[in-house]
């Protein structure tokens, strides 16, 4: 199968369109279809969620988005300057860096002048409650600061479309909770595009305009809901419950379909 995907600018900012994404790893024989034919939209300011099984192409679909892998068919659009930033499950920050070090890099990459930098760093670190933190090291902050440096980085990419996976997955529930405050809080003032990979139903119900399902491999979407749940919202509130308890049991049927 030939690659078909392009990244076309398109006239809103923020915008996402997958039209028949297909992903195939491998040839012959040995080839594993990952995607199948999926098609999304993320509008401007939209929040979307994706959940499904282990191995259902989550993961993978941002990649393709992100510019880091290549379909194997089917056709990615962005719109008008959503060069996409990619937050992973792991910070990955520079050891050696400080604070203001790590989020000073894709600001270098972009040329930007010294005192430009600096200023952006301390209004990143601003945003994301760390202005009294440039100075040290990650190795000298818990898991929730060192996620929230890695989430100041992807910021000073300057792109209205963030790409998450599963950023969360890794914290204690209290620390989770409490960087999802920060995440809303951040999406909303800086009126971002978000399509953010979670395991986690609750965390997708708490979190999103929109919760997409993929199906177990090859990933195809099979359900797609509006959280039509007002914010700012509670992960244990009853709206919040009852919309993960109806994901966890279509979830579940999907797995259980394939013997998983």
């Amino acid at each position: 199968m030939t690659s078909a995907t392009t990244t076309t600018p398109r006239s809103a900012t923020g915008t996402v369109a997958l039209r028949g994404v297909t992903k195939v790893y491998g040839q012959g024989e040995q080839a594993v279809l990952a995607l199948d034919g999926v098609s999304l939209d993320v509008a401007p300011g939209e929040f979307v969620c994706l959940v499904g099984a282990s191995g259902c192409g989550k993961s993978t679909l941002l990649n393709l988005v992100a510019g880091l892998d290549r379909a194997s068919g089917g056709q990615i659009e962005l719109g008008e300057g959503a060069d996409p930033g990619l937050m992973f499950q792991e910070p990955a920050l520079f050891p050696w860096l400080t604070v203001e070090g790590n989020v000073e890099v894709p600001l270098k990459l972009r040329g930007l002048p010294r005192a430009e930098r600096r200023a952006r760093v301390a209004e990143l670190l601003r945003t994301v409650h760390l202005a009294d933190f440039g100075r040290k090291r990650p190795h000298q902050l818990s898991g929730g600061m060192r996620q929230r440096v890695a989430l100041a980085r992807t910021l000073a990419l300057d792109t209205p479309v963030l790409l998450m996976d599963e950023p969360f997955g890794a914290l204690d529930a209290m620390t989770r909770d409490i960087l999802h405050d920060e995440l809303e809080r951040i999406w909303s003032e800086r009126k971002l595009s978000v399509l953010f990979v979670t395991h986690n139903v609750r965390e997708a119900a708490r979190l999103a305009d929109r919760i997409i399902l993929l199906s177990s491999r090859p990933g195809r979407i099979i359900y797609a809901t509006e959280v039509d749940v007002p914010r700012p919202r509670r992960i244990d509130s009853p709206e919040v419950s009852a919309i993960a308890a109806d994901i966890t049991d279509r979830l579940r049927k999907e797995v259980g379909r394939h013997g998983q």
